[in-house]
């Protein structure tokens, strides 16, 4: 199988960004993109299509199971993992194209800085300063939200998401919605889920289809709904 990846280049986020298209061949009907940025790295050889080499790509990465959300990127024009975005189901006319993802800060090349979503989590103050118990009834909400990667898809896919806005996104609305389902007073929590996400949320739900999780987001903001603005699960939330 060969694969042209035409994939977005800059050295640092002041630099212009250029295309640079390389031809990777693979045996494994499996392969994904992650697959052939390690190879293409690793390939002291590595050469464009044009036969010109060319410097390692920066970008990240880690598990490569899809668990930890490192290696998310922008392919074909939507936000995906590149561990999970295999080369044979994406490939159109022989061809990927790879880019990093465009909310937030290019470090290099792939590698962007997340640092907006991590610090809008700090703002939210999502931690438990008092022992929590998750009730029965909330087990399954409870679960369904740890299951975020923080890999910040569902940023990339939203309209009103962008980096240092007041508006957090699905990125914050899920841990806190994980909160709100363990916390014995979650009132702040509450709060910060009304003012941060449920008032600038388009209600587009852009993000419903985007997790690579599979996360339910419907569920998750159902319940942070009822807490946060009908107040039916916890009186104090204001």
């Amino acid at each position: 199988m060969q694969t042209r990846l035409d994939i977005t280049r800059r050295k640092g986020a002041g630099d212009k960004p250029y295309v640079l298209s390389v031809s990777f061949v693979t045996e494994d009907e499996n392969a994904t993109v992650a697959t052939a940025l390690t190879a293409i790295n690793a390939d002291p050889t590595r050469r464009d299509i044009s036969g010109q080499p060319f410097e390692p790509i920066s970008w990240e990465c880690s598990c490569l199971q899809k668990r930890c959300g490192a290696c998310a990127m922008v392919i074909n024009g939507r936000p995906m993992l590149a561990c999970d975005a295999r080369l044979k189901e994406l490939s159109k006319n022989g061809t990927v194209t790879v880019e990093p993802l465009k909310k937030f800060p290019v470090v290099a090349d792939l590698t962007v800085d997340r640092e907006p979503m991590f610090a809008a989590l700090n703002e939210l103050k999502l931690w438990l300063e008092s022992e929590g118990a998750v009730k029965a009834q909330n087990t399954a909400l409870a679960f369904e939200a740890s299951r975020c990667l923080q890999c910040g898809c569902c940023l990339e896919i939203c309209p009103n998401f962008y980096a240092g806005g007041k508006f957090f996104g699905t990125a914050a609305a899920v841990p806190t919605a994980r909160v709100i389902a363990a916390a014995k007073d979650a009132s702040e929590a509450a709060r910060g889920y009304k003012k941060h996400f449920y008032n600038g949320c388009g209600k587009s739900l852009a993000c419903r289809n985007i997790c690579p999780a599979g996360i339910d987001i419907d569920a998750l903001l159902v319940n942070s709904n009822a807490a946060a603005v009908w107040k039916r699960h916890f009186g104090k939330a204001r």
